[in-house]
């Protein structure tokens, strides 16, 4: 299963892919200067299926920035479910809602709502 994340950016899509996984997905200079994601990121999880077995969840991890909806796109084309990332501080922002809008023209129909930033 292939999962990716969609969300404004600032939204902790990274930081939550490290979170589940112990990957970092910003591996670019650039990227940990700025701390934002300019390019996609990877990462996998390994688990097992209810009899046993043994399976891996890989993650694509996408920029929020307006200008990268492209790099979006790109990495939201394979994807079987879609983590909406939504800051509690912060709220859906433009590019949530051009994320989501994204994510229902590529015909993604499984996925969850994640609110970052409660605390």
């Amino acid at each position: 299963m292939i999962v990716g994340t969609a969300g404004h950016i600032d939204h902790g899509k990274t930081t939550l892919v490290r979170a589940l996984t112990g990957v970092e997905t910003d591996r670019l200079p650039e990227e940990k200067a700025r701390g934002i994601s300019i390019e996609l990121g990877y990462a996998y999880l390994p688990g097992a299926t209810p009899d046993g077995s043994p399976t891996r969840i890989g993650f694509i991890d996408v920029p929020g920035h307006e200008r990268l909806v492209h790099t979006m796109l790109a990495g939201a084309s394979g994807i079987d479910l879609a983590l909406l990332l939504v800051a509690a501080d912060d709220g859906i922002m433009p590019q949530t809602r051009e994320h989501l809008a994204v994510l229902s023209l590529l015909g993604v129909s499984h996925g969850a709502v994640v609110i970052t930033k409660a605390d």
